[in-house]
């Protein structure tokens, strides 16, 4: 956790520093695709991915000539599995619907290049994502959310005209998203693609 602390202080100065140097700073919403896969630490519980949905407000700080910056959002998420609990005579299946206002914070690398730099701009980016339930806690009888989950970002997109930004991202759960009453615990793997549009 020390590290981590780490990193978001370094994202926040670079922010900092942004502003301070009159680097370029955007707002924009942003809507997207998620697919969540359910990672449980015994083989009591099979999971089937399903498509959820995202969309939020967003902010983008970048320091001019580097090609270095941060964004952060603001979004409302649905994540949606298929949970079956394999030990049973009769296989039970459960499908949930979790909803989490999430917060992620990107540091984001602009390659800038030669002609087309206006046009088109790849991506890489990666950061921390807090996610805070708001749906109930309770899955089914036997299976409980976590209030808060903690996943680490990793993702590319490509900017288009310096108005939208597509992108794709793999969200890996770093503590317990959910956690069984036998104490089998699980924690969320998602994929995310979203498009946003930069005012």
């Amino acid at each position: 956790m020390k590290s981590l602390k780490r990193i978001i202080i370094a994202m926040a100065l670079i922010m900092a520093f942004g502003v301070s140097a009159n680097a370029q700073i955007k707002f924009g919403v942003k809507a997207g695709v998620v697919v969540n896969d359910i990672k449980f630490d015994k083989d009591i519980y099979a999971t089937d991915n399903r498509a959820g949905f995202t969309g939020g407000l967003m902010m983008e700080v970048n320091i001019p000539i580097v090609g270095l910056g941060v964004d952060a959002s603001v979004m409302y998420v649905r994540r949606s599995a298929k949970i079956t609990n394999t030990e049973m005579a009769i296989m039970e299946t459960t499908t949930i619907n979790n909803d989490y206002i999430e917060v992620p914070i990107n540091l984001k690398y602009k390659f800038g290049l030669p002609g087309i730099g206006r046009i088109v701009t790849p991506y890489l980016f990666t950061g921390p994502s807090f996610s805070f339930l708001t749906s109930k806690k309770a899955i089914d009888d036997a299976i409980n959310n976590k209030k808060f989950d903690l996943s680490w970002n990793f993702g590319a997109g490509v900017q288009i005209l310096n108005k939208v930004q597509v992108g794709a991202s793999y969200g890996l759960g770093l503590t317990k998203a959910s956690e069984s009453v036998t104490g089998i615990d699980a924690k969320n793997r998602c994929w995310t693609i979203t498009a946003a549009y930069l005012f």
